[in-house]
């Protein structure tokens, strides 16, 4: 009895369940990140940070040091995400394009590699203000001063790392149009958010006065379309079926 047929369509079916795995996957850690990012980079920053004023922001540090860590924590889990996301989203659009899709891939890894370093200047100030032995001969309010500094360039360093963030998105953007088992309004969506990234990176460097951070909020409908459709509908797996195929690429 020939079994051909009967494994071909057990590989099919194997095939149909990873590509839709990854899919969910990708969706749940898309919203991880989305929520995790939003409390370390936002939420926890505008209670504590009270930018023109050091010993304010020195005092809320030592007042509330565990939401000053945790604010620090929810940045490893958008980091493991987004490293993860990496790989995830290269599997499910490589079919479209692989250079393209593995360039997307290293723009992402870039941008979580930079926003690591610049994290850094977030945790410096539990250090400044710690109250260790050899930070005594600097007074109390040019230390509430440095972790102020610190704190800035926490946040410039963050805001400048969503250019490589705003390339990943343009090209992961471009594959979700061309893809055919997402739908197109996905990619358009993405497109622009990262698109308003870039831009306002660009503004940054070149003219910081007309850098509104509402840009930003370009990327919001996409950041929160595309992990709700992942997680629910999934990508059209026939389509994507025959789009790897013709791509030669194997999941």
């Amino acid at each position: 009895m020939d079994t051909a047929p009967n494994e071909d369509r057990q590989l099919a079916l194997t095939r149909a369940v990873s590509v839709q795995t990854y899919a969910r996957i990708a969706g749940i850690l898309l919203l991880l990140s989305l929520i995790a990012g939003g409390f370390g980079e936002a939420y926890v920053p505008s209670k504590l940070i009270v930018p023109s004023d050091a010993t304010a922001t020195a005092q809320n540090i030592k007042a509330f040091e565990s939401l000053f860590r945790m604010g620090f924590a929810a940045y490893l889990v958008e980091a493991m995400c987004d490293i993860a996301l990496s790989l995830i989203l290269y599997v499910l659009l490589r079919p479209v394009r692989k250079d393209i899709a593995l360039l997307a891939a290293f723009f992402g890894l870039v941008g979580t590699a930079v926003f690591a370093t610049s994290e850094l200047f977030y945790l410096a100030p539990s250090v400044i203000l710690g109250g260790a032995g050899y930070l005594k001969t600097i007074a109390p309010e040019q230390l509430n001063t440095l972790a102020l500094l610190s704190l800035k360039l926490f946040t410039y360093g963050g805001v400048m790392f969503t250019v490589f963030y705003g390339v990943a998105w343009v090209l992961r953007g471009y594959l979700i149009f061309r893809s055919g088992y997402l739908p197109k309004f996905l990619g358009v969506l993405m497109t622009l958010g990262g698109l308003a990234f870039i831009a306002r990176n660009f503004l940054l460097a070149l003219a910081p006065a007309y850098a509104p951070g509402s840009l930003l909020l370009l990327m919001l409908p996409g950041g929160l379309a595309l992990p709700l459709w992942l997680l629910f509908r999934g990508v059209d797996v026939r389509k994507w079926e025959v789009t790897a195929a013709t791509s030669d690429v194997n999941l």
